[in-house]
């Protein structure tokens, strides 16, 4: 009990200050929440970069609480927070003990992917929970072979898909293990169940993606980048790995505190070790080997939720050594990383004035309904124009108007007065000063 009621405490301080700290700091919201706004605003299965499922959040937001800018830094904390809870629960059901399924949590506090990136809600974000609810479920539905418990997985796996497709790379690490596991064991016919449900939410979605020419596709491949010389294959790969060791050193920092000896072998004939494996190392490593095989640059953000389940993984390796006589230094150097994310996060946001969260979004949407209402018009429509300004007037507008997200730079404002529907350019509209 002292250990869940611990946990709890964790996760309500963390929700608590990150929450409030870019609520406080931030002047404007970031380009990524901002976007997926401008997609609820006019929803579908799918737009031109993302899958629905980010917008989709956002919308429910949106209609409940409206332009509050809080209200999304606490959507993208509620987010974080569900996958730290079912890290935490298949934790306890790998480890066998509360204190270390804790210390597992505990010790993403050393990723910035889970502090410092999490404010600005986007589709890696909105992945967290479902790549954590996916690998509890997966693991449960082996265990206690339950319907229910398929039936969930089919659906937060589509749910994770719908998030971004990269959550492919944690289902084909998944599948990987079941095909091990099925080989060593009995067929049974609740192992369908799972992909028929999510194959069943998916087809909107994959239909939409046929109807609009595999659009999201096309996109993620251009992220990747163009492939300039055969050295990409070599030179990209290297420069993820490095990237992946920088941001991981928190991390080692504090294990290496916990343990007393590092020395530990990897006993594949133990199911545990090899679902574990199967959700954290397999899928880094088949992320790296697409950079290999396509040239790929991976993007560093991408890697957001590939290592919720590290902390489980290491803990599992080390367990016979970790040392109860080091928790105070452990504990020292946690809350110290615990309270300087917040603290950085914070100096950067008030003491840089050239970032997006700095945008005078609100301000420029006021001076645009006073320039409407002076030319008689009082219900704006619709907003076309790209993601960063349409989707701020469309957020910050009191008209709810649609958002129409197009490649030109040209913003377009259509709205309603006495004299019948007109369009205005945005630069018609505002004063030189936010020209």
């Amino acid at each position: 009990m002292a250990i869940n009621r611990l946990f709890h405490y964790f996760l309500l301080t963390h929700f608590a200050v990150w929450t409030l700290i870019p609520s406080i700091t931030n002047h404007n919201l970031p380009l990524d929440t901002i976007e997926a706004l401008a997609w609820g605003s006019n929803l579908d299965w799918g737009f031109n970069k993302h899958p629905p499922l980010s917008a989709l959040a956002v919308k429910i937001f949106y209609q409940i609480f409206g332009s509050q800018d809080w209200v999304y830094y606490f959507l993208s904390q509620l987010f974080v927070i569900s996958a730290f809870y079912f890290v935490f629960k298949l934790s306890k059901e790998i480890l066998n003990t509360e204190k270390h399924a804790l210390l597992s949590v505990l010790l993403l506090e050393g990723i910035f992917f889970y502090n410092f990136t999490t404010p600005e809600f986007n589709v890696n974000v909105c992945m967290l929970p479902f790549w954590a609810m996916t690998a509890y479920y997966a693991y449960k539905c082996l265990k206690d072979n339950l319907a229910k418990d398929y039936v969930i997985l089919g659906i937060v796996a589509a749910f994770g898909f719908l998030s971004k497709y990269l959550f492919i790379y944690l289902l084909i690490g998944i599948k990987v293990f079941y095909i091990f596991y099925i080989k060593k064991n009995n067929f049974k016919i609740n192992y369908i169940i799972p992909g028929i449900i999510f194959l069943l939410i998916l087809t909107p979605h994959l239909i939409w993606l046929t109807d609009n020419n595999y659009i999201t596709i096309t996109y993620g491949l251009k992220r990747t980048g163009e492939i300039k010389n055969y050295l990409d294959h070599i030179i990209l790969p290297l420069t993820f790995l490095v990237k992946q060791i920088g941001i991981l050193i928190p991390f080692f920092i504090l294990l290496f505190i916990l343990t007393k000896s590092l020395k530990t072998n990897f006993p594949f004939k133990d199911q545990n070790l090899l679902f574990l494996l199967s959700i954290t190392i397999l899928p880094i490593v088949l992320i790296f080997f697409t950079s290999v095989i396509m040239g790929a640059k991976i993007r560093t953000m991408w890697m957001t939720p590939f290592y919720l389940f590290i902390g489980t993984f290491f803990i599992y390796l080390f367990q016979n050594y970790i040392d109860i006589n080091k928790l105070k230094s452990f504990n020292f150097i946690f809350i110290f990383l615990f309270l300087l994310s917040p603290f950085l996060y914070g100096y950067v946001s008030i003491s840089q004035t050239n970032k997006r969260t700095d945008y005078k979004g609100k301000e420029i949407a006021k001076e645009v309904e006073r320039s409407l209402i002076k030319l008689k018009y009082n219900n704006v429509m619709s907003v076309a124009g790209n993601e960063w300004i349409a989707g701020n007037l469309c957020y910050h507008l009191k008209y709810r108007p649609k958002c129409e997200i197009t490649d030109t730079n040209l913003t377009i404002i259509s709205a309603e007065g006495k004299n019948g529907p007109a369009s205005f350019s945005l630069k018609e509209l505002i004063s030189d000063n936010y020209k």
